[in-house]
């Protein structure tokens, strides 16, 4: 089964980090993921650019509506995420667990099960 672990922080506070915080918070997150890597169970990573470089696509009645920045003010932004590909939801937060103890700071990960969505190839 395919989780999505969505990864949320305060986009203030990770942006502040100094070159050696980063470095080592990717260093500690680069020791979760090559396990899983190895083991044929880490599927894309993705780190988002800042909230900044959002652009949201509204749907209304109308014409849909663009406007800069992320659809929702939260406190925590979604940051990046994981696709990996596990047994059961056990698993999943045991590898969501492993990657909050390598982040330097305070933060959520959601994880959701990923199911496949291909309209045209329905069986």
């Amino acid at each position: 089964m395919q989780y999505a672990i969505l990864c949320y922080n305060h986009e203030d506070i990770t942006s502040a980090w100094t070159k050696e915080e980063e470095d080592l918070c990717m260093q500690q997150l680069m020791a979760v993921q090559e396990p899983l890597k190895q083991q044929g169970k880490l599927g894309p990573v993705a780190r988002l650019l800042p909230t900044s470089a959002a652009t949201t696509l509204r749907k209304t009645k109308d014409e849909p509506l663009v406007i800069d920045g992320p659809f929702a003010e939260t406190k925590e932004q979604l940051l990046g995420f994981y696709v990996v590909d596990v047994e059961n939801l056990d698993e999943a937060l045991g590898i969501a667990r492993d990657l909050a103890s390598a982040n330097l700071s305070a933060g959520s990960y959601e994880i959701r099960p990923i199911e496949r969505f291909l309209p045209n190839e329905m069986k």
